[in-house]
């Protein structure tokens, strides 16, 4: 990037093939040219010429309308990465096994700064209501089962938990969400205590989740969390926790029963 003549910045070279790639992932149903050259805040020229590059490497492709869309070579590499991931291939099997048990949805993620970001996620085959997540998306770590469960192992006493937070004000998806340092820490502590965690409708109004760490390419340091959600009227948040038990024989590979 360059500074411009009001002393901002401007995307240049291989920033702006870049963030014109990144865009692109926002638009499903494709976007325009003028419209993606305002939303890069660069000339229609530089862009057009960044959105032939990424055609010719199969990262970019017009639909039928003449938008632009993620390439099939892209979509190609990143599943096929994905796919490939250690942690992936080892969480499939245990995520069906949850999934078949419950009947409801599973997830695997990822703590990425002050989000959890999901790395595998799976439905059950049949339920007229299905949650919004979505794999490679992110929520706010401290008001989701798989997030507390990964902060209670990176943050292990309220100065650490105090520093994470910073001077940010704790987003709150709902009146249930933890809204404060002490709360955050309090919460951690317990989840250490009793070895899982719980979303208690704490991200999404209706929608509760058991989360337990996940020890897929370390014996010592979780790679990831699991958890099992389900909606609070259908599966009650008690239900998951009786059967604690199960869950985590299913997640380290042991026979449920």
């Amino acid at each position: 990037m360059v500074a411009d003549a009001e002393g901002g910045s401007k995307l240049v070279g291989s920033d702006r093939v870049l963030a014109v790639l990144a865009e692109l992932a926002h638009h499903p149903d494709g976007i325009g040219l003028e419209e993606m050259a305002r939303a890069v805040a660069s000339a229609k020229p530089t862009v057009h010429r960044a959105l032939a590059a990424l055609r010719r490497a199969g990262f970019a492709a017009q639909n039928g309308h003449g938008r632009y869309v993620l390439g099939d070579e892209f979509l190609r590499m990143a599943f096929a990465h994905h796919e490939a991931r250690p942690d992936h291939v080892r969480v499939t099997p245990i995520l069906k096994a949850l999934c078949d048990r419950y009947g409801e949805t599973v997830h695997y993620a990822v703590l990425d700064g002050t989000s959890v970001v999901y790395r595998s996620k799976l439905d059950p085959p049949s339920g007229p209501v299905r949650l919004t997540s979505v794999v490679g998306g992110r929520n706010p770590a401290h008001c989701t089962g798989v997030g507390k469960v990964l902060l209670a192992h990176t943050l292990h006493d309220e100065d650490a938990v105090r520093a994470w937070v910073g001077n940010r004000t704790l987003e709150r998806p709902t009146e249930r969400s933890i809204g404060t340092a002490g709360e955050l820490h309090a919460e951690l502590v317990r989840i250490r205590q009793q070895g899982y965690a719980v979303d208690d409708q704490e991200n999404e109004p209706g929608v509760n989740c058991v989360a337990v760490p996940a020890y897929l390419t370390s014996p010592t340091v979780p790679s990831g969390a699991i958890s099992v959600s389900g909606l609070a009227y259908r599966t009650p948040l008690r239900a998951l926790v009786d059967d604690l038990p199960a869950i985590r024989a299913i997640v380290t590979g042991e026979d449920p029963a």
